[in-house]
């Protein structure tokens, strides 16, 4: 049997490598450049010559954020990255399940994380009562 501790970093790198998949495998459209990619990024008013900065630096901040020495920095430039994404999406008038969906990820990346690290979980205590 588990005990908590063990329980929680399990969940929580469970939780973790979902949102790392789900962020590199969409950001691997803007990688290559796929031309659908570069259109839908014009329709939210992206240059097609930012499209690949867009993923790269996408990509950058999800691999800091799965690796442990750097998870923090990396869930912050996530943060930042998905509301990015976040605004985009409501100067657009975007649909509000692309708003609602970078805005999950956000908080799912977050929850990994704090269930991940007993020190994160130090500092931010949840309180249920």
């Amino acid at each position: 049997m588990l005990d908590r501790g063990s329980a929680l970093r399990i969940a929580g790198w469970a939780l973790t490598l979902v949102v790392g998949w789900f962020m590199i495998t969409d950001l691997l459209p803007d990688l290559q450049q796929a031309s659908w990619a570069v259109r839908a990024n014009a329709g939210l008013g992206v240059p097609a010559n930012v499209v690949l900065w867009i993923g790269v630096s996408g990509v950058a901040a999800t691999l800091l954020y799965l690796l442990p020495w750097t998870s923090p920095l990396g869930a912050i430039l996530l943060t930042g990255f998905l509301g990015g994404a976040v605004m985009t999406h409501v100067r657009v008038n975007g649909a509000a399940w692309d708003i609602g969906e970078n805005i999950l990820i956000g908080v799912v990346a977050w929850l990994g994380l704090w269930l991940r690290d007993p020190r994160l979980r130090r500092l931010l205590p949840a309180r249920f009562t």
